[in-house]
């Protein structure tokens, strides 16, 4: 669905340039420091900011970075921690793509993926944040033991995930296919507030890098084949 132009984007994104980092590639490897941080987090695709904003506040001693391409998307999310007063978030607008270039090896303890596009082409398998190709890039962002925490509606693409985290060396830990059968567990982002309303089973998983993960220098991909999608609705793709 595509995102509806916010009215006053500029001047709203002025009013809040205090939380955007617009040349985050100066902070690579000094994030903390510049900060005064001892932790960092990363969420990846932080739309409205609904789960960033709380759980930064659950966690004032952590800098929670979160990354997003949509402006239109961020303006919210970079509102809410302003009103909020919280000062330990701070915003990149860019693609996850060119993480590399902003962060060092071993910077991020852990990385949040919540609601990612799930590309359900075959063709199209390469961008989805859960593609072999990231996997590798994470785990080099992260140090032994730090985690990725996935979460997504789409049973199909959680599915896929969970193999290319196994192929990759990763440690599942908490894979759950209904988070919140029980009643709501932890922080939701607003659409996973929705998906819940409308009884959408929500699936996550905590995955941990070991001394085995699969970096970038683990050699070259294979080229994925037959990464095809059925969506959260069962629609082919």
């Amino acid at each position: 669905m595509r995102m509806r132009k916010r009215p006053n984007l500029q001047p709203r994104m002025e009013k809040c340039a205090s939380v955007l980092v617009e040349v985050p590639e100066e902070n690579k490897g000094k994030w903390k420091t510049v900060y005064g941080f001892e932790h960092m987090e990363l969420e990846l695709g932080c739309g409205k900011g609904r789960f960033t904003a709380d759980t930064a506040a659950n966690q004032p001693g952590t800098l929670l970075v979160a990354l997003e391409k949509v402006a239109d998307a961020m303006i919210i999310a970079m509102e809410r921690i302003c009103e909020r007063g919280l000062a330990n978030v701070r915003f990149i607008r860019g693609d996850a793509a060119r993480l590399q270039e902003m962060f060092e090896p071993g910077e991020v303890s852990r990385i949040y993926i919540n609601f990612c596009d799930p590309w359900p082409k075959s063709r199209d398998a390469k961008h989805r944040l859960t593609a072999p190709a990231f996997l590798r890039m994470y785990c080099d962002l992260l140090p032994v033991g730090g985690e990725i925490h996935f979460k997504t509606d789409n049973l199909p693409l959680f599915n896929w995930s969970v193999e290319q985290f196994k192929e990759e060396v990763w440690e599942l830990h908490e894979v759950a296919n209904d988070l919140h059968v029980n009643g709501i567990c932890g922080v939701v982002t607003d659409y996973e507030a929705k998906f819940h309303e409308e009884g959408i089973p929500i699936n996550r998983l905590v995955a941990r890098r070991v001394e085995g993960t699969k970096g970038c220098n683990a050699g070259e991909l294979e080229r994925m084949r037959n990464a095809a999608l059925t969506d959260a609705r069962g629609y082919n793709a």
